[in-house]
């Protein structure tokens, strides 16, 4: 599949969304269903299974990848449904939901439900999806309801692709096939049960589901900028073989320059990779006894994911450089790369914030913003 993918970069990047050809295959193979509850026909997969998956995938097609991240964690929301609402989704196999976390909506509270009025951006494969989620703050006779002290209540709500509404806002620099669009609905009833509250145990307690989903989300956005990072070194240990910098009789590979780049951008993935691992290791054993919830815990999965990310930039950015003039060609994969790896760097899960975030976790204190 991801020989394919790789051939089909630039169809994919035209069209500014997946082919659906390309979601159906992705469906049937079973990349959507990776983290649903096997009860509902999902492989419940360990989120490492997850990052290899993407980062494969991502070497192949950065947006492709990408697409394949944001629907297959959102069938994580899938042990915190009701079981009646979690079965009419993600019972159908294959079945392809994506959506935008941040709470952009409002949902009123009314008989049996909410009504929810919002506009999202950043929507990523909501061409293709069946099911579209939204975060929505939630109102009680005009009140803003509280989860705690301070804390305003959000809920995920998820609505049916019709009932959705797609701006076409995705003209962008990198990432183009992902169709990252605004989406909005218009008073649309969601009914009690379809909806997730994140800072609530799902209903189902076992540990995949017991990691901060969030974090994991944050680790799946990692994979992705980890396979454009290893396309990138594998395009220009390519190159270098065949590339005579202007001015020399010896091909790139024998500048001493151009073998310390990329050595140091192969120890650069290959440590932000371990990094992941290690991180998922630990949360993993904590989870097979209880949720993880301790900031600690929660702020080093996402230090190591928006740490990969960072380092996956870097390398690439080093690699871009190194190539020469060859590099922003439109022919060229380095190019590609260096265009998509600067667009995943800017979501919020792994941004320059969360670095503060976990520092002040590091540093003893709480963050402003649970993690």
């Amino acid at each position: 599949m991801a020989r394919e993918l790789s051939a089909r970069s630039d169809e994919i990047a035209a069209a500014r969304e997946l082919p659906a050809d390309i979601s159906s295959a992705f469906a049937e193979a079973g990349f959507y269903h990776l983290l649903v509850p096997a009860e509902l026909g999902g492989a419940e997969a360990h989120p490492g299974e997850l990052v290899s998956v993407l980062e494969i995938l991502s070497a192949a097609d950065g947006s492709a990848g990408w697409c394949a991240m944001i629907s297959s964690q959102t069938g994580l929301l899938a042990a915190s449904l009701s079981e009646m609402h979690a079965r009419q989704i993600y019972g159908t196999y294959g079945v392809n939901t994506c959506g935008v976390v941040a709470p952009c909506g409002r949902a009123d509270v009314v008989d049996g439900g909410y009504r929810v009025t919002g506009r999202w951006p950043f929507a990523s494969g909501c061409t293709n999806a069946d099911w579209i989620c939204g975060g929505a703050m939630v109102y009680e006779a005009d009140t803003l309801r509280e989860a705690g002290p301070g804390q305003p209540e959000s809920h995920l709500m998820l609505f049916r692709v019709d009932d959705v509404r797609i701006h076409d806002t995705w003209y962008v620099s990198g990432l183009e096939g992902t169709g990252s669009h605004d989406i909005e609905v218009a008073n649309v009833f969601v009914p009690e049960g379809r909806s997730v509250r994140l800072d609530r145990a799902p209903r189902i307690d076992r540990p995949l589901y017991r990691l901060p989903i969030l974090g994991v989300l944050a680790i799946g956005i990692s994979a992705v900028a980890l396979g454009i990072g290893r396309r990138a070194l594998n395009e220009f240990c390519e190159l270098a073989q065949s590339k005579n910098p202007t001015g020399s009789d010896r091909p790139l590979a024998a500048r001493t320059s151009a073998q310390e780049d990329v050595a140091l951008a192969a120890a650069q993935l290959r440590a932000a990779r371990a990094y992941i691992d290690a991180a998922l290791t630990e949360a993993w054993q904590m989870a097979e006894t209880r949720p993880v919830t301790a900031f600690d815990q929660r702020a080093n999965l996402r230090l190591a994911a928006a740490y990969a990310t960072r380092v996956s930039a870097d390398a690439v950015d080093r690699l871009y450089t190194a190539a020469g003039g060859s590099s922003p060609y439109r022919t060229s994969a380095l190019q590609r790369c260096f265009r998509d790896i600067h667009v995943v760097t800017q979501h919020a899960m792994v941004a320059q914030p969360i670095f503060e975030a976990t520092g002040r976790v590091l540093l003893g204190d709480d963050p402003e913003r649970p993690l």
